[in-house]
């Protein structure tokens, strides 16, 4: 989560903080879900993909203006200013990466019997 904090606050580019940040905020979202929640691996991927893609669809759609409400400024922050289909793709990378890390931590656990 500092990482995340950190690109936020200091990095001024064009792809570590909009990209890069796009990429760790599902792996850190999904993470906190099967903290919190204990649901199956799949399913917890999927919630977090919807959740991101959602996201991208209230930019896409302009959601505070279509709703002619001004919300808090953390709520801003979570729903963004602008649609990208590279965020997309940052989102489904993501969660393809931290789906295949479980996978490998799962089957490391497995074949070693803990």
């Amino acid at each position: 989560m500092s990482i995340e904090v950190f690109i936020v606050n200091f990095i001024k580019d064009g792809f570590i903080r909009p990209y890069v940040g796009d990429f760790l905020v599902v792996v850190l979202i999904y993470c906190f879900v099967m903290w919190i929640s204990g649901i199956p691996v799949l399913k917890g991927l999927v919630g977090v993909l919807a959740f991101s893609v959602a996201v991208e669809f209230f930019q896409l759609i302009n959601i505070v203006k279509v709703l002619q409400y001004q919300p808090p400024k953390i709520l801003m922050i979570v729903l963004g200013s602008s649609f990208s289909v590279w965020d997309l793709l940052a989102y489904f990378l993501g969660i393809l990466f931290t789906g295949s890390a479980e996978y490998y931590l799962n089957s490391t656990r497995t074949s070693s019997g803990k």
